[in-house]
């Protein structure tokens, strides 16, 4: 069974193909930089003997349509193509990031599951629509294939109902399901488990930081999410690419009432232009770490923000889950950016964090330990991999 992942972020889309139930994928790719001059399509085929074979394309993809329908041309090229059409394609997960109160656990797509997810746009403005999107278009470049939806609020919900509710009139919450659901769930459930099996510890204290255009991070403990800094909508929490994260909501009646921006230049305003792009005028901490080299001040302050945010999450999350065996950084940002890591762990020492700086900076790939060999609380990088995730949630589903 060729089973097709399809994770749509809200600026680049990562993409697996696995002939299950072999879980090392066939080929893999990422679309980097959807709707910015010059896009990157990364796409490796995997020989039988795992040896990888990597081609790049630059050219400009105006959205996620245009970034998939050129991914169907390299899975069907005759040269390098590792399916002959698209009807070999059996099954395509998607990531859908906002499930509601509707979806609790992975679900075939119906016309009603759209309908729902849809309707679930406005919690999630980047991404709903992106998913959305690239549902519709599997759905017409692989219209035999089982379409099946994977969701990042699943996994938080276990947080207990004194993380997830806010201090808002109860019928807000029990009549319009206003609460916390997170997000990145997918993300967080795949290397939590890959931490504590590495710690050899179940029941494992754990902190994942998913950092990425998107970033959350979560309190895990025994597998459980027991608290998460995304809510309602993945805004909250950490400084991002183009959200600013968590805020004072009396900004929001400021602008409204006293700048005259409308509730939907708002919207835009918090989740499009804020962040490090409102910070520095770049999204992609590659372009603000080059910013930073350069010593512009403006973008020495947004990394500098940026870490402080995480830092203050670590220590939050440390009481919430009453001590600490370790903190994973994952996703693009965290897995590559040893500055940010280094600034996040800073001052820490008092929590039992202590970063070994020649481990953090070396290139390495795959799980490694980055803290102290006396460091009571280990400090994990570990590669995310929510394709694979998807992948065997799709597999079990349809094995049901």
């Amino acid at each position: 069974m060729n089973i097709f992942v399809v994770n749509s972020g809200s600026s680049s889309i990562k993409y697996q193909l696995f002939r299950w139930p072999h879980e090392q994928p066939v080929c893999a790719g990422l679309i980097e930089r959807i709707g910015l001059p010059e896009s990157v399509i990364t796409h490796t085929v995997f020989a039988p003997d795992g040896q990888p074979h990597k081609q790049q394309h630059v050219l400009d993809l105006p959205d996620h349509a245009a970034g998939l329908r050129e991914v169907v041309g390299l899975l069907t090229a005759p040269a390098t193509g590792v399916v002959q059409n698209p009807a070999d394609i059996h099954v395509v997960g998607h990531r859908v990031v906002h499930g509601g109160e509707a979806f609790a656990a992975t679900t075939r797509i119906t016309p009603a599951v759209k309908a729902k997810i849809k309707s679930l746009f406005a919690l999630a403005p980047l991404h709903n629509p992106a998913n959305y999107l690239g549902i519709e278009v599997a759905e017409e470049l692989f219209p035999q294939a089982h379409q099946v939806a994977v969701f990042d609020t699943a996994f938080h919900q276990t947080l207990p109902e004194h993380a997830f509710r806010y201090a808002l009139p109860a019928p807000l919450y029990h009549q319009h399901g206003i609460r916390a659901y997170g997000f990145h769930g997918t993300s967080h459930k795949y290397v939590s488990a890959q931490a504590a099996a590495y710690l050899q510890n179940a029941e494992a204290r754990l902190i994942t930081v998913h950092l990425g255009n998107g970033s959350s991070i979560t309190a895990v403990q025994g597998g459980r999410s027991l608290d998460t800094s995304m809510g309602l909508g993945p805004m909250g929490g950490l400084v991002m690419g183009t959200r600013a994260g968590d805020i004072d909501p009396s900004i929001i009646f400021h602008l409204i009432h006293q700048l005259g921006y409308s509730p939907d230049e708002v919207n835009t305003l918090l989740n499009k232009h804020s962040g490090m792009l409102g910070l520095t005028g770049h999204s992609d901490m590659r372009d603000v770490g080059q910013a930073v080299a350069a010593g512009d001040p403006a973008a020495i302050l947004a990394l500098q923000l940026y870490a402080y945010r995480i830092r203050k999450y670590l220590g939050a999350y440390a009481a919430a889950l009453g001590g600490l065996d370790a903190v994973v950084f994952t996703a693009g940002v965290g897995e590559n950016d040893a500055a940010v890591r280094r600034l996040a762990c800073q001052g820490l020492e008092f929590l039992g964090i202590h970063l070994d700086d020649a481990r953090n900076q070396a290139s390495a790939r795959g799980l490694r330990e980055i803290s102290t060999p006396a460091s009571p609380v280990k400090v994990l990088v570990i590669p995310t991999n929510e394709e694979l995730e998807i992948a065997r949630q799709c597999a079990e589903l349809l094995s049901e």
